[in-house]
């Protein structure tokens, strides 16, 4: 299976501007399935709820979504989306998960982080899993890969692949989701940003790149720039996900000791 991402640098609120060229980064590359970075065309840091609210689309039928829908058809692959989506007055940190023939689902980030917090709720859908051209493709956003148990959640529901939307700002990520993957051996594909926002003084950001694709052995198979835009495929074996024994004696999900952990 090919997989891909997109790392952009998007104008904040240029949003026909930044879809038409981050689909422009991936050119004439092909792939089962592509990953966009978190709000990848609102920009990130908005500077008032009002603003939010100007640039959050509804999902499905937003003009965003759309977009990306069409895009999909004609390029028979599917899409993990960032979007700010609005449903009514509520703003959401969303996911949008669309195949060749259409909008599949949404997903809205869990972990809302930092100034975030001002301008969308934490999600309220739960953590699901959505069947892609046969492939199991969970989805979580940016600093939800803090919190183990968003990966271990979606690992458990059949997750072969784990979507991961991101704008990224802290430096932990890119080896965090090494551990991610190891600890339940999937493959995740994070999709990140370059650039940096100051629209608010005194909280400027710089995005810090690195998208990347790490396989279920915690290797990983391509790292991009820290500064650049970029776009990237690589060939894939989904099967290997599927084996959760780490030998003979250990299966990594047989093996828990649910008798013995306190979750709550």
């Amino acid at each position: 299976m090919k997989v891909g991402f997109v790392q952009n640098d998007p104008k904040f609120g240029e949003i026909e501007a930044n879809i038409e060229r981050t689909l422009g980064l991936w050119g004439n590359l092909s792939a089962e399935l592509i990953v966009l970075p978190e709000l990848f065309a609102t920009g990130y840091q908005f500077s008032s709820k009002q603003e939010a609210k100007e640039l959050a689309e509804p999902i499905p039928d937003g003009p965003t979504t759309q977009k990306l829908i069409s895009w999909a058809k004609a390029n028979r692959t599917s899409l993990v989306a960032g979007i700010a989506e609005c449903d009514g007055d509520t703003l959401f940190n969303s996911a949008v998960i669309i195949s060749p023939d259409g909008y599949v689902g949404t997903y809205r980030k869990a972990h809302v982080f930092d100034s975030e917090n001002k301008f969308f709720r934490p999600g309220n859908l739960p953590l699901q899993v959505f069947e892609l051209g046969g492939v199991q493709v969970g989805v979580m956003i940016c600093f939800d890969w803090r919190f183990p148990e968003t990966a271990r959640t979606l690992a458990l529901k059949g997750a072969d692949i784990i979507a991961h939307p991101s704008n990224l700002v802290l430096p932990h990520c890119p080896d965090a989701m090494v551990t991610r993957c190891l600890e339940n051996r999937v493959f995740a594909i994070t999709a990140d940003r370059v650039g940096s926002e100051d629209r608010i003084a005194g909280e400027g950001l710089s995005f810090i790149g690195k998208s990347q694709i790490v396989s279920p052995e915690g290797n990983i198979l391509y790292r991009a720039s820290e500064i650049k835009e970029e776009a990237s495929v690589i060939d894939i074996d989904i099967e290997l996900s599927r084996k959760k024994n780490i030998n003979s004696k250990n299966d990594l999900f047989k093996g828990r000791r649910l008798d013995l952990y306190e979750l709550n």
